[in-house]
């Protein structure tokens, strides 16, 4: 994506010295993303809501910003090739891009550039699709283990990471301290980054609409029951109204920020300001 403006919301890349796949090949591992559940998921409920997915909805480009990817409103979503060197990496952006989109399916007045809708989405899409997992803070280097509100048990659920973790002793440290898998400040970080970059939102606007919407916006699981554990492997199933078997657990959803928040999303954007 070019630029952040109306309409539009970024999942900044954390950057490193590999080249990246090129159109082509992330085109290929877009269409693989689409066979796992969160994924399958996300799309399905976009459709119940009423937005029609079409075949280019998500779709591969070349991005000269460090961004991994975006959505833009009529413009679908976009993941930049040459950030992409994992399949998780391609995943985890249409997961997080998919909850921005269905947002924007649902509220029907969501405004991009009010500071407190942009960041409502971005606390929910930090929350739900698994961006502040502890493996992806480790690799980023930002992984604070007093902070972590849900590492249950760090054997069995680390696969590929538990075993220099636990040669670093990180493993004892972790291990059964947190009821959940995301961290809250690795949220708070990452939304921060976001809603700055819109053009109408200065950084002391951005932390104030953050701080105003948090609690109900990262309450707010929709269209999940419960705030997915990514990561983990093996999660407990629901059934969905499709006759599907869904994985989910984590927190109990409440109400929709977008729909009892006074003020933000269930408001017209001249009031969302006052």
């Amino acid at each position: 994506m070019a630029e952040t403006q109306p309409g539009t919301s970024a999942v900044f890349s954390p950057g490193d010295n590999r080249s990246g796949k090129t159109i082509e090949e992330c085109e290929d591992m877009i269409r693989r993303s689409f066979r796992t559940p969160m994924v399958k998921f996300l799309l399905e409920h976009m459709e119940k809501s009423g937005c029609t997915i079409g075949d280019r909805f998500i779709r591969a480009v070349h991005c000269n910003k460090q961004i991994a990817g975006g959505y833009v409103r009529g413009g679908g979503i976009m993941v930049c090739s040459n950030h992409m060197n994992l399949q998780d990496d391609v995943n985890q952006v249409v997961i997080h891009e998919l909850i921005h989109a269905y947002d924007d399916c649902r509220a029907a007045n969501l405004d991009w550039a009010n500071c407190a809708h942009h960041a409502c989405s971005e606390i929910r899409a930090g929350h739900l699709s698994g961006d502040c997992h502890y493996k992806r803070e480790l690799l980023r280097g930002f992984l604070k283990i007093r902070s972590h509100e849900q590492v249950r048990v760090l054997r069995g659920v680390a696969v590929g990471y538990g075993g220099v973790m636990r040669r670093q002793g990180v493993a004892q440290e972790v291990e059964g301290a947190y009821p959940n898998l995301g961290s809250k400040e690795c949220v708070r970080r990452r939304v921060l980054k976001s809603v700055i970059a819109n053009p109408y939102c200065s950084e002391a606007a951005a932390k104030d609409a953050m701080e105003a919407v948090w609690d109900i916006c990262y309450n707010d699981t929709k269209p999940f029951d419960r705030a997915p554990c990514n990561g983990v492997r093996r999660w407990p199933w629901r059934t969905a109204a499709s006759g599907k078997k869904i994985a989910i657990t984590g927190v109990r959803s409440r109400e929709s920020a977008f729909v009892v928040v006074r003020g933000l999303l269930a408001a017209p954007p001249e009031e969302a300001g006052a």
